[in-house]
């Protein structure tokens, strides 16, 4: 960062976690900076890629009934070429919410909303065991969700240095 990390950049971004609909000014009051500093460290937290986009979050209870479901991939190996196709239709299948890396038995860890277990039995088929390198799934199908945050801990963190 061209200026140090102060506690202002991380006020900013608790409150823009919290709504990022805020206005300049309302944003400024919330952290006690005038509008113009404030306004002017949002664009640059912005623009050094601390705020990636900002989006509206749906709340699923509104919509059909959906169950999420934990898929972990048994995987053989790839050549950088095959994953760089696995990661694509990763990104392309929209029910995948979330996929990682994992240490254990397993590869890969996605989480997927299924619209029904038969719905979800058929994409075992269809899709996850069609998908380059994937030789096993295992499933694990949450009951209830007990906490979901899009919300980072700031307390602590400090930015890492930009590389020129």
């Amino acid at each position: 960062m061209k200026e140090e990390f102060s506690k202002f950049d991380l006020k900013i971004l608790g409150e823009m976690q919290k709504d990022c609909s805020l206005s300049s000014i309302e944003l400024s009051e919330k952290v006690g900076l005038s509008q113009s500093p404030c306004w002017r460290r949002l664009q640059r937290l912005k623009e050094e890629g601390y705020i990636k986009k900002q989006v509206a979050l749906l709340d699923k209870s509104k919509f059909s009934s959906t169950v999420i479901i934990y898929a972990y991939l048994k995987m053989t190996s790839l050549t950088d070429e095959e994953r760089s196709f696995f990661l694509l239709r990763i990104e392309a299948i929209s029910e995948i919410l979330e996929c990682h890396t994992v240490f254990g038995e397993m590869d890969i860890m996605v989480k997927v909303m299924a619209y029904s277990m038969d719905w979800y039995q058929n994409f075992i088929f269809s899709t996850l065991l069609k998908l380059p390198g994937v030789k096993d799934v295992q499933s694990t199908v949450t009951l209830a969700e007990l906490k979901n945050t899009t919300e980072i801990p700031l307390k602590g963190l400090q930015p890492v240095p930009l590389h020129k």
